[in-house]
């Protein structure tokens, strides 16, 4: 990945955009696309699935880069990196909410570009190498998964499980009989399992909707746990519910 990433350019001036391109190209890196307008960029994302995002912050059009990063981040998970000449406190502030991995000021050096690109394209490796980390620790297979724990791989129905609780990094399974605690994020764990019974309904907590008790305005209930409900997550459990 560190010499492999691809990159989309988001950038209206062509004779920056170009000499950046040149100089990924010389590093190594490959650049799927140059584009100067917002949504051309969320379109190129979500043809092209580039891996880093380096985007001008100060954008022509109705869209400019913070609005464009914020777009695109609705529907992938891209590390972005801001290249900017106006670095005023209102403009960082509202770029910050966007978790950028970096800012680039203009005019910037080949070295300076080259240092950040290679951080952002490292953090890329490590990540992918803690997902398949993760992804050896549980195995779904049909009805049933099987969790490492105390260094063996240990069976769990699905049915069994009654929610999934996160901190941090770990999550802990919860039975009716017992609790798994395995390292691997919330993400990771509702990617591997079957929609139809698990839905995420806090940032911390995943439940199987079988095994629901109490559904009230501001949280669930499962075998007498309440389980707090996010905001964010009301509608789409309601839908889900109805479709039982």
């Amino acid at each position: 990945m560190e010499k492999g990433a691809r990159i989309l350019i988001v950038e209206d001036d062509m004779i920056i955009a170009a000499n950046i391109s040149l100089q990924l190209g010389n590093l190594g890196y490959e650049v799927t696309g140059i584009v100067t307008r917002g949504e051309e960029a969320i379109t190129h994302t979500k043809e092209n699935a580039p891996d880093i995002l380096l985007l001008d912050i100060n954008l022509k059009g109705n869209l400019n880069g913070i609005q464009t990063a914020k777009a695109i981040q609705q529907f992938k998970d891209i590390p972005v990196i801001y290249l900017t000449a106006n670095t005023d406190e209102v403009t960082f502030a509202s770029a910050k909410e966007t978790k950028p991995k970096a800012f680039i000021t203009k005019p910037f050096n080949k070295l300076n570009l080259q240092r950040t690109i290679e951080l952002v394209a490292d953090q890329l490796v490590e990540k992918e190498e803690a997902v398949k980390t993760e992804l050896s620790d549980m195995e779904v297979l049909g009805d049933r998964v099987f969790i490492r724990h105390n260094g063996k791989m240990e069976k769990l129905l699905l049915e069994d499980i009654l929610y999934i609780e996160a901190d941090r990094n770990y999550c802990t399974v919860v039975t009716k009989n017992r609790n798994l605690v395995l390292s691997c994020t919330l993400k990771t764990m509702l990617e591997r399992l079957p929609n139809a019974s698990f839905i995420r309904v806090h940032r911390s907590y995943v439940v199987n909707i079988s095994k629901l008790d109490v559904i009230a305005d501001g949280h669930l209930e499962i075998n007498r746990k309440v389980i707090p409900l996010g905001k964010s997550h009301k509608e789409f459990l309601f839908k889900r519910i109805q479709t039982i």
